[in-house]
């Protein structure tokens, strides 16, 4: 059926909006398990953040108190290495299944690199904002979804970001292809 679907919508921009959901769906699953999974194996890690990231992830901001976090007034790379990973991994996986499945795109190095730059951009801003949703709420009852709740919040700015890049610049369709 997805694939008749596929044959008959396939420059369709409204099926290339289902797919790239569709796509962001397993993406974000990917990432949800990831970010619940990496703390698991990144929390022993107290190397401080850097002095250039620590402006970004300030204490003060993300936790109510002392923190496991938090070591010499500084965040640790345990506490940021899961948001971080998670949205890299996840990112790289929906650049190529986006590339293939949704655009039919062709690999370049030109695309891969404004990939690359903006993901960055996108993934600097996406780990604070899950630091800063997730501090927010294991003060409350919703502790138990933190995490879970901050990876939605970091998908739906990078889906409403990365759905126009993709589509209008990466893998935009020649005007042969049309």
């Amino acid at each position: 059926m997805f694939r008749k679907l596929d044959e008959k919508y396939q420059n369709s921009a409204i099926w290339q909006f289902i797919k790239f959901n569709l796509v962001s769906q397993s993406t974000a699953l990917l990432q949800l398990i990831l970010a619940n999974v990496l703390p698991l194996l990144t929390d022993s890690v107290t190397t401080p953040l850097p002095s250039f990231l620590s402006w970004l992830f300030d204490p003060n901001t993300l936790f109510d108190g002392p923190s496991k976090y938090v070591i010499n007034g500084v965040v640790t790379w345990g506490y940021v290495l899961p948001f971080f990973l998670s949205n890299f991994l996840a990112n790289i996986y929906g650049y190529f299944m986006n590339m293939k499945y949704t655009f039919k795109g062709k690999y370049s190095k030109r695309s891969l690199i404004i990939y690359f730059v903006v993901m960055l951009v996108l993934i600097l801003f996406s780990t604070w904002l899950q630091g800063k949703v997730t501090a927010m709420l294991l003060k409350t009852s919703w502790a138990w979804f933190a995490r879970t709740l901050a990876v939605w919040a970091a998908g739906f700015v990078q889906f409403c970001v990365l759905f126009p890049l993709e589509k209008f610049v990466l893998f935009k369709e020649k005007e042969e292809d049309v």
